[in-house]
């Protein structure tokens, strides 16, 4: 419904975020897109169509590293008001930096940033999505399908508290895990907690060339069609902006 959102981008460059935006958007193979050689006149239109969405498209991108947990307070506060921005994303959490009083002491800091987006959400009655970093014990954990817990989340038990929802992506193939019986890009969207309703799984599909994920029962769906079809072939569908298009103000940008 072309609702404001605002991304901060810590780990990743705006320029890079806008290109894995285009290549989901368009449904190009990103090699294409890396060099463009390889387009064709169907790309090209397509490619042309859905940049001018994203042109429009209210998304303001703020890519400061190591962003003070304050100074994102106090951005969100100018865009919610200025640009009526509707929902915050962070990737990601661990990557900001917390009290200046608390450095050194991470458990401590990061628990202080979570409070500060549980708080800065409530504040402005706007959705905050955190990503987070999971321990290497959800990685090294010698199970039968290696599911990621709550107690995997980084850092600071705070998270888990803080948090209305959280949610783990699970892929197996992408872990080496996958058994004859899990296909390519199968994934499972674990809601590991719901304050406000029911946890259990959702079936995806990681389409890696689009960079994007779909509905698992849609893909299902696809595949049974093409394969009563007799089709053999699978595809899988699964970055620059210039500083005048960003804020002098706050180095936010829209594009």
């Amino acid at each position: 419904q072309h609702f404001p959102v605002a991304i901060f981008s810590l780990e990743m460059p705006a320029s890079q975020l806008v290109k894995r935006m285009m290549v989901s958007e368009t449904g190009i193979d990103s090699k294409k897109l890396k060099g463009g050689v390889k387009l064709t006149p169907e790309d090209w239109k397509r490619l042309e169509s859905k940049l001018k969405d994203l042109a429009s498209a209210p998304i303001y991108i703020d890519d400061t590293p190591s962003l003070p947990v304050m100074e994102f307070r106090s951005k969100v506060k100018r865009l919610v008001k200025q640009k009526g921005v509707k929902l915050i994303l962070v990737d990601y959490l661990q990557l900001m930096q917390g009290p200046s009083e608390l450095r050194g002491m991470r458990e401590q800091e990061v628990a202080a940033i979570s409070r500060t987006l549980k708080a800065t959400a409530k504040e402005h009655n706007v959705p905050i999505i955190a990503l987070s970093q999971l321990s290497r014990q959800a990685v090294t954990r010698q199970t039968s399908n290696n599911r990621p817990q709550l107690s995997d989340l980084r850092e600071s038990g705070s998270i888990e508290q803080d948090a209305d929802m959280v949610l783990f992506i699970h892929r197996l193939d992408y872990q080496g895990l996958a058994g004859e019986d899990v296909q390519q890009g199968e994934t499972k969207l674990i809601i590991a907690k719901h304050r406000n309703g029911e946890i259990g799984d959702v079936d995806l599909v990681f389409k890696a060339s689009e960079a994007r994920f779909v509905d698992g029962r849609e893909e299902e769906t696809v595949n049974s069609f093409a394969s009563e079809a007799s089709v053999r072939e699978y595809q899988s569908k699964m970055n620059d902006i210039s500083a005048d298009n960003f804020l002098q103000d706050d180095g936010l940008g829209t594009f």
